[in-house]
Order: structure tokens, then sequence, then C-alpha cells
């Protein structure tokens, strides 16, 4: 069985590897205490309720990216010829299918509170003596839950980029949700202690709206990335620049009349062919070795590139 090279990060993004990695754990510590505050503070408040679940979704994508990081790195074997990339792609399905569920169930549990006109209550808690409104204390909790996503999101999308790393970059706008939530949710909070029973409900539909919306983006991308679309850019889901360079590249071969490619994405890299017409008819196994080794040193993400020498290409469909 011919296998696949062993894959490792170029030498210049390994730090950047290794710094995405501490920022998850990192980020799991941070949510995993934010958790806790949330639950013990969220009351009877719909908008906390949404950020609590929220937040504790929020720790899937840090999980699955630490966990794959054990896993895509092994090399290949007769078992799986083309190593273990794939982990990579059903990691980013799981986090999506899970922020897009969890979104929908949102949706339903703070539309049933408004259909019914429950009206949450904040009470008061005595803390050193002290009878205090319990809002004050959920909104504390909301501003630890905010400000650190900030940051944590920022760092990571530079790093998602530049790793191809589409986990993390869920990751990165789960930080967006989540500061997001807890923004709103202070509203909810103020609006009931303003007497406006139902802004806390209103606030949970909105924030979970922006979940659903996240949600629904992130799932389509991951499951077309499983059924090998064609490779698309972390940030914009745009077809990667690098696919019209490869074609542009062989038509400028002289000893290419015609060509073709396909390009499938694995995780982090990707796999292509080239299904070429010949010009000449000397020397075509020079020229193959050649010019696929000069495509797969155009950028890290070209793992394989085979090129395949065929007679004529078929007119009915795209090249």
């Amino acid at each position: 069985m011919k296998t696949v090279k062993t894959f490792e990060f170029p030498a210049e993004l390994q730090p950047l590897y290794r710094k995405a990695k501490r920022l998850e754990w990192l980020t799991i510590a941070y949510l995993s205490v934010t958790v806790v505050v949330m639950y013990l503070t969220m009351g009877n408040s719909q908008a906390m309720k949404t950020a609590w679940y929220e937040d504790l979704l929020s720790l899937t994508p840090s999980v699955a990216f630490l966990v794959i990081s054990r896993i895509f790195l092994k090399p290949a074997n007769n078992e799986f010829p083309y190593g273990y990339h794939k982990v990579v792609s059903i990691a980013y399905l799981c986090s999506s299918l899970a922020l897009f569920s969890v979104g929908i169930f949102l949706v339903i549990d703070s539309g049933l509170t408004l259909i019914k006109a429950d009206r949450p209550t904040i009470g008061t808690t005595i803390i050193f003596g002290h009878q205090i409104w319990s809002g004050y204390l959920m909104i504390v909790a909301l501003i630890w839950g905010t400000v650190p996503s900030i940051f944590l999101g920022k760092a990571k999308l530079p790093l998602a980029q530049k790793l191809h790393e589409k986990n993390l970059h869920t990751d990165a706008e789960m930080q967006k949700a989540d500061w997001m939530t807890g923004v709103a949710a202070i509203v909810g909070i103020l609006g009931i202690g303003w007497g406006f029973w139902w802004a806390d409900a209103v606030a949970a539909s909105l924030i979970a709206l922006d979940v659903i919306h996240d949600g629904f983006k992130n799932l389509k991308q991951a499951l077309f990335d499983l059924i090998d679309q064609i490779p698309k850019t972390v940030d914009n889901q745009k077809p990667d620049p690098i696919i019209k360079h490869i074609e542009e590249f062989l038509r400028q071969k002289s000893w290419i009349k015609d060509s073709a490619i396909r390009i499938r994405e694995d995780g982090h890299i990707y796999f292509g062919e080239a299904f070429v017409v010949p010009a000449v008819t000397t020397n075509l196994t020079q020229h193959l070795e050649d010019t696929s080794r000069e495509i797969e040193n155009m950028h890290w993400h070209l793992h394989e590139f085979i090129i395949t020498l065929v007679s004529q290409l078929p007119t009915s469909e795209n090249k």
C-alpha cells in the first residue's frame, strides 16, 4: 500500500501551533470557571440561562482541537494510507453541529417563555449581612464571561488563518458569540429590573438567532468539507486562490497541451490531481515528476499532487 508522506507544520508555523494549543488550554480553564459562576448566579433569568448554555457549549471546539491535535499528526499506514487528517473535519463538524443544535433549542425555549408570558423574577441575596439585588451578581458574572472572551477570540483568529485551522476559527467565532451573549444578557437583566419582563426573553431570542446563524454557516461548510468540496479559505469560505494559481501554472508549461485539475481538502492539507494532455512525446516521466514537485512546493497546504497523462479531456466537464 502506497501511503502519503508524514505531515508536519512548517518550522515557521510550529510556534504558532504551540501557541494555539496553549490558548485552547487557557480557554478551557477560563470557560470552566465561567460556567460555574454563571450557574450559581443565573436564578430565573432566561437570558442568563441562554448565556450559560452557550458558555457550556463553547468548550466543544477547544476540547475537540486538543483531542485531534494528538491524532492528525500520526503517520499514515496500510490501514489509513491517507493519514488521519480527516479528524480535523470531523471535529469541525461536531463543533458546528453542537452550536447549531443549541441555537435551535434556545430559540424554542425563549419563544415559549414569551408565548406563555412567564414573568421572570430576580430576588435578593444576603452578602456579608447586606441585602442586594441578585441582578447585580448576574451582571458581574456576565462581565467576567464577556471581557476575556474578546481578547481570546482576537488572539485565535490570525492563528486559525495561518494554520488553516477551521475548528480554531469556529472557536474564535464562539468567543465572539460569548461576549455578544453577555452584553445582550446584561440588557435583559436590566430590563427586568426596570419592569420590562419581556426584555429578558427577547434578549435571549436575539442571542439564540445569532448562535443559529454562526452554527448554520459552519455546519454547512463542515459537511461540504467531508464530501470533498474544493478547498475554501478559513476566514471567508471562498475558493482558495491557489486553485487558479495551479491552473495558470500548468497552462504556462510548454510540454502541456491541455489540462484539468481537481483538489480536495483533508483538514489542514490538500490532495490534488491533474489530468494532462501532453504536447511532446519525450521525457514525459521527468516532466511529470518535476511538475508535481514544483506544485507541491508552492505552498505547505499542497501535501500531494499527482499528474496523470490522458489523450484528451472530456469537453462536457468543467476544467
